[in-house]
């Protein structure tokens, strides 16, 4: 089936189950043991993925693969538990599948969460960090192939991916809560294979502060439908070169998991005074 009719007919079965999406809702992409993070939400209606018409399955673990729609706080929330990677097999469009639907489903606001590797040697493992900015090293992009006009440019401007406002307001709130949040560039590479010395050193000279396995397909889609987009990376572990330790993917889901809770309060804090984007 044509690529985008896939992405209609989700779009249709969501729409279906869930009838009309409120103009505010703020959609979330939960990261590899943040799916907790969907414990906040009130009454879910919860759809797996594997019941939504052409969509992809999530086959990781600590990925549960479904969507859980509710309020958190009385602000409506879609959430996504659990993603899809390039390492799964799963190519940049497949990979950016559920970000097209939640655009074709009227989403404005998304918030993308992850679990990463902290480069930057003055991070402290299990703080949140804000995403300024980003460095797609995978050498694919979800926007390769025929450009689907209703959906944004050919040659979307990249200059401001995630939004300088919801940037402020994440750090606004981390103040107020007295939760240390660290700013940075993150950085994506293929995996699922973690870094060696050696490329930790090159990633870090390229400016990254933070590396992981996904989101970076997700912001450029997701860019490019204008949708505003929030990034929050749950730094698990800290990749010193010099004095590397093995980074399991047990303990990089424990870490997360721990974390979460400033996580949630932090989410809940911004979802709070998020403001509506411009029509």
């Amino acid at each position: 089936m044509e690529y985008h009719k896939k992405i209609l007919h989700s779009a249709a079965y969501i729409h279906e189950k869930l009838g009309k999406i409120q103009a505010d809702t703020v959609a979330m992409v939960t990261g590899t043991g943040l799916g907790g993070l969907t414990a906040a939400i009130e009454d879910p209606v919860i759809i797996p993925y594997g019941d939504i018409d052409e969509f992809p399955v999530s086959t990781v673990k600590s990925h549960a693969g479904r969507l859980v729609y509710g309020t958190i706080d009385g602000v409506p929330v879609l959430a996504l538990e659990g993603r899809f990677h390039l390492y799964e097999g799963f190519s940049a469009r497949e990979a950016t599948h559920n970000i097209r639907v939640l655009g074709e489903l009227g989403v404005k606001t998304l918030i993308l969460t992850n679990a990463v590797g902290a480069l930057n040697p003055s991070f402290e493992t299990g703080c949140p960090m804000v995403i300024e900015d980003h460095i797609n090293l995978t050498g694919h992009t979800p926007l390769r192939g025929a450009n689907v006009d209703s959906w944004g440019d050919r040659f979307p401007d990249m200059c401001a991916v995630y939004d300088p406002a919801l940037r402020q307001l994440a750090v606004d709130k981390a103040l107020e809560l007295g939760v240390r949040l660290e700013r940075g560039v993150f950085m994506q590479i293929m995996g699922p294979n973690m870094e060696t010395p050696a490329e930790t050193r090159m990633y870090r000279a390229m400016g990254a502060d933070a590396i992981g396995m996904s989101t970076c397909m997700e912001a450029i889609a997701a860019h490019h439908m204008s949708i505003r987009i929030l990034g929050l990376s749950c730094l698990t572990n800290k990749n010193l070169p010099d004095c590397m330790q093995e980074a399991s993917l047990e303990d990089v889901i424990a870490q997360a998991e721990k974390s979460s809770a400033t996580m949630v309060k932090l989410i809940r804090a911004i979802l709070k005074e998020i403001p509506q984007p411009a029509e």
